[in-house]
């Protein structure tokens, strides 16, 4: 558990209990703040009790997967929001719900995979900068934070395209085609329970900017959250680039399959034809009926030349419009 008391935009205390965080929010000129990771229903309920949350809201946070979203009630904002995290290649992402009251924030994480200490050292870094906004400044840390995760993972994500295209075209050794497969198929995945947690934040951030008069909108701070929404806004234009870079990778790809295979017919189609050749002529020869030549040493050479140069003809020809 982490909690933290700032007065006047300084980080006063540290690492108290839950229970003392009624006494601290009385005083307007204090900011406190909390986080609570993988909680049980009784740290919800006391949590409620210290900040007089509303049920619907403490609701939320025990029904797991929720969409990234605002709910604005009377006493205070919930917000839901997902961290990135990626385990053996698979994206898991991490559910962050936030409360936030008029001078505190609470950040209940759905596990540890989620660094609440890199928050915390954007928080001191930038302190002497926006720590007089009080809730405004804690709360767009956090949001900074967890966009700038998107923006990694999405650049990693289409890194990892890019790398995959270039190994399509790749001379050499042939690409292992059902590694190929897999691959394509997890990074589409990945893109596809990515874009279902970044496609909100755009309404998340837009409607902290709007409708909260007074602690963004309005404020010297305002113009930070602005950053963190154009940084919102390029995540969305690049996971629909990327969707589209994946769709045309695999067709690419279905494509590459068909060339290949007409390649391989054409290929044996040709020497389909020129085995024909002797096959036809040695079958006319081991007819049980005369023939020219039939029982003659110039019989036999005459066959042998026929196949080998109507053999080598074919061979010629095919080669020449590049069909073998």
């Amino acid at each position: 558990m982490h909690t933290r008391l700032y007065r006047h935009g300084l980080l006063e205390k540290e690492g108290f209990p839950i229970g003392e965080v009624s006494d601290y929010v009385i005083d307007p000129d204090n900011v406190v703040w909390f986080d609570l990771c993988s909680p049980t229903r009784e740290d919800l309920s006391l949590l409620e009790e210290e900040l007089g949350l509303h049920e619907l809201a403490v609701e939320d946070v025990v029904s797991d997967h929720q969409r990234p979203k605002v709910d604005i009630y009377d006493r205070h904002l919930f917000i839901t929001v997902y961290g990135v995290h990626v385990d053996d290649g698979r994206l898991d992402p991490v559910e962050v719900n936030v409360f936030v009251t008029r001078n505190a924030l609470v950040t209940v994480r759905e596990n540890a995979h989620f660094d609440i200490r890199q928050v915390i050292r954007r928080w001191d870094a930038a302190g002497r900068t926006l720590g007089g906004h009080g809730v405004a400044f804690l709360l767009h840390g956090l949001l900074d934070y967890v966009v700038d995760g998107h923006l990694d993972f999405i650049d990693d994500l289409d890194e990892q395209i890019e790398n995959l295209e270039d190994a399509l075209f790749e001379e050499g050794e042939p690409v292992d085609g059902r590694a190929l497969q897999r691959t394509i198929y997890e990074l589409r995945r990945n893109a596809a329970r990515f874009r279902k947690i970044v496609m909100p934040m755009r309404e998340v951030v837009g409607t902290l900017l709007r409708r909260n008069e007074g602690m963004v909108a309005g404020t010297d701070i305002a113009p930070y959250y602005m950053d963190v929404y154009d940084h919102v806004i390029r995540v969305n234009e690049w996971i629909e680039s990327t969707r589209d870079q994946l769709a045309n990778l695999r067709e690419t790809r279905l494509a590459q399959q068909g060339f290949r295979l007409n390649e391989i017919m054409k290929r044996l189609t040709g020497w389909a034809a020129i085995i024909a050749v002797p096959t036809l002529i040695t079958g006319f020869y081991g007819m049980n009926v005369p023939y020219p030549g039939e029982g003659q040493s110039w019989g036999f050479w005459l066959s042998v030349v026929l196949i080998s140069c109507i053999s080598l003809g074919l061979y010629t020809a095919f080669k020449n419009r590049d069909w073998l």
